[in-house]
């Protein structure tokens, strides 16, 4: 019995086409990665593209524009998170764009290494800051009707530069409370994948 070419063929052109859906499916849903360089050392940061998009864009708009530059981890709570993304050196806070919609319910906890957006009591109302879990902090997640800390991403190289940044010494500045006694500066932050 002689096998018919066509089929053949046809098999190879189809499994060529599945390669080439499977591979720009791969590039669609690559991690993109963020580098943060800061005074105490570099943070690679993986974001959440797909469980937090809002966020995630936001987010990377202020990268783009090269809006973290200069300012500070300004708020450090040893066992707790370290917090930044807002104020310059001098401790003047930085113009904002819009806030952003809050996705804390994407079922992402905010554990240690994670990294979320701050905001107010409003759960709307996040726009350039953010913060790094050092522990645990689930209290910080969406409970039933109330709404949590949207996390985005999670450090995947770096968090021994979290914990010394968690570990500096902090006073009170003018208004602002724990606040580090030498300023750590966020130096840059860059895509590094996309």
């Amino acid at each position: 019995m002689q096998l018919s070419k066509a089929p053949f063929y046809q098999l190879i052109k189809n499994a060529t086409v599945t390669a080439a859906f499977m591979a720009v499916s791969s590039l669609a849903l690559a991690e993109q990665h963020v580098m943060m360089k800061t005074s105490q050392g570099d943070i690679t940061i993986e974001l959440f593209e797909e469980e937090a998009p809002l966020t995630v864009h936001n987010f990377l708009n202020y990268v783009k524009d090269g809006f973290y530059s200069g300012t500070q981890f300004h708020r450090v709570i040893s066992g707790f998170m370290i917090q930044g993304g807002g104020f310059t050196v001098d401790m003047e806070r930085k113009q904002t764009q819009a806030p952003v919609k809050n996705e804390s319910t994407n079922g992402v906890n905010n554990k240690r290494g994670t990294i979320a957006m701050a905001r107010t009591r409003d759960p709307d109302s996040a726009t350039a800051q953010f913060f790094i879990n050092v522990v645990d902090n689930l209290n910080l997640d969406a409970m039933g009707p109330r709404p949590g800390y949207t996390v985005f991403g999670r450090v995947v190289e770096g968090m021994e530069v979290v914990d010394k940044i968690a570990a500096t010494k902090t006073t009170t500045k003018s208004s602002y409370r724990d606040v580090p006694v030498k300023p750590i500066i966020i130096e840059s932050l860059e895509i590094t994948s996309e």
